[in-house]
């Protein structure tokens, strides 16, 4: 029942966080013990907008020849709902996640980026050999970043955009570009 509420939160595109609890005299001294014996307490569901223009800067990019391609650390499903939302994922979009990824070998990657829009819960490691495959199959490589996560994936891309406002030192110095208003449309 928890599962299907969290998986209906995250439909509605909200990032979801489980609240529980354990009275305790003291603090465990390990993680597991931390983690054990704990009574579930709620959910929280945290909306974060895209910001007004972006789907019609997506809608532009794809009538210009650009496929736009989310990645991101959020949740399969809240990812692709935001992905739908801004017109990146079409209803019967693929969505694959890391764990997916590190199943395939380059073939079956390459084979892979063909057809999905949505990368979701991916490491630094995962963005750069999204990259690579986009690149391996021909294609010029946009990345945009903000985090160090980032930072490997916007060196490796052919054109590397850093958000010069909110993206941190590392991010910049491995891009190309930095967009100094951090927003999408530009």
């Amino acid at each position: 029942k928890l599962s299907r509420k969290n998986e209906e939160m995250a439909a509605r595109a909200l990032r979801v966080l489980g609240v529980a609890y354990r009275e305790t005299a003291a603090l465990p001294r390990d993680t597991a013990a931390a983690e054990s014996g704990l009574v579930f307490y709620g959910f929280v569901g945290m909306q974060d907008p895209p910001r007004p223009r972006v789907a019609d800067s997506v809608y532009l990019c794809k009538n210009a020849g650009i496929r736009p391609v989310m990645i991101t650390g959020d949740h399969k499903t809240t990812a692709a709902a935001v992905a739908r939302e801004i017109g990146i994922l079409e209803t019967d979009g693929v969505v694959l996640t890391g764990a997916e990824l590190d199943r395939m070998d380059d073939q079956a990657m390459q084979q892979a980026v063909t057809r999905c829009r949505v990368f979701a819960r991916v490491s630094p490691e995962h963005k750069v050999r999204i990259v690579k495959a986009y690149q391996a199959l021909g294609e010029t490589v946009a990345m945009t970043g903000d985090g160090v996560n980032d930072a490997p994936a916007l060196k490796t891309a052919d054109i590397g955009c850093a958000m010069g406002r909110s993206g941190t030192e590392v991010a910049k110095a491995a891009a190309d570009l930095i967009l100094t208003d951090d927003d999408f449309t530009t």
